[in-house]
């Protein structure tokens, strides 16, 4: 068992409590002020169909043997996205099927199909490193000046000196990556690599810790983000991510619009 996944089972269950409100599901609302944000206990467990010392188990990293029906009712009264839904599987589930290790390096092939790419693209691995990357993308990130440990998407948002001036929209770029980095830490539970990396972050900038805490979940799937680059000044590139097949742990991201990139 994996004692801290039900943990962040619990903190992620009351995080989204209390982003719903009486409200939102039919609730009745009184005039009186009420005492918490969102939701109570008493009332997800009414709604879910459960009694009120079931909920406070599973918000207190208890549910270490709840049911599918419990989780799936629970995911209903608080609403949670398709990809919350999966994020809460993978904290009320964690695997117990040992992990190969990070990976590092891509293989040959991918490098191949980087270099012949015309637009800047590259290779996202565990924890948001940056594993492999093509001409274009290194002449908008300078990518083979940084140093290894620098070449991580969370670690540039959050530690480099550049990142305020390179996203002209930091908070939504910084929301972004947290979000993320919340997502792939749950389907890694025990991950060494992702504790180091959450435990610098938070030492090194006050910003992520309340992002962090906030436990908000996001795919990375596309999107649409604001550069500012000193030759190419300020502009907005979409982005795609492809999984690699044969290597489930890494991304493909291509930026499909931008400068040098054509249609």
């Amino acid at each position: 068992m994996n004692d801290a996944s039900f943990a962040q089972l619990g903190e992620f269950l009351r995080a989204c409590r209390a982003r719903i409100g009486p409200e939102d599901v039919g609730l009745p609302v009184f005039g009186r002020r009420r005492r918490v944000a969102g939701l109570r206990r008493e009332e997800v467990a009414q709604l879910a169909g459960v009694s009120v010392d079931y909920y406070v188990r599973l918000e207190q990293g208890r549910g270490h043997h709840v049911s599918d029906a419990i989780l799936d009712a629970v995911g209903r009264v608080l609403r949670l996205d398709p990809t919350e839904y999966e994020h809460m599987w993978d904290l009320a589930r964690p695997t117990r099927v040992a992990r190969t290790p990070t990976p590092t390096t891509v293989r040959p092939g991918v490098q191949v199909l980087l270099d012949v790419i015309a637009a800047p693209a590259f290779v996202l691995g565990r924890c948001m490193d940056v594993l492999a990357w093509n001409a274009p993308m290194d002449t908008m990130m300078d990518l083979s000046a940084m140093a290894p440990r620098e070449r991580n998407m969370a670690w540039h948002a959050f530690l480099s000196p550049a990142a305020a001036t390179f996203y002209p929209d930091w908070d939504t770029v910084a929301a972004e990556t947290v979000a993320y980095l919340r997502l792939d830490a749950a389907r890694r539970p025990g991950d060494g690599r992702m504790a180091a990396l959450v435990e610098e972050l938070s030492a090194g900038n006050p910003r992520f810790r309340p992002l962090w805490d906030a436990h908000q979940v996001t795919e990375k799937t596309h999107g649409t983000k604001q550069l500012a680059h000193a030759v190419f000044g300020t502009f907005a590139v979409d982005y795609e991510t492809l999984a690699l097949p044969g290597d489930a742990d890494l991304l493909l991201v291509v930026y499909t619009t931008g400068p040098g990139v054509t249609a």
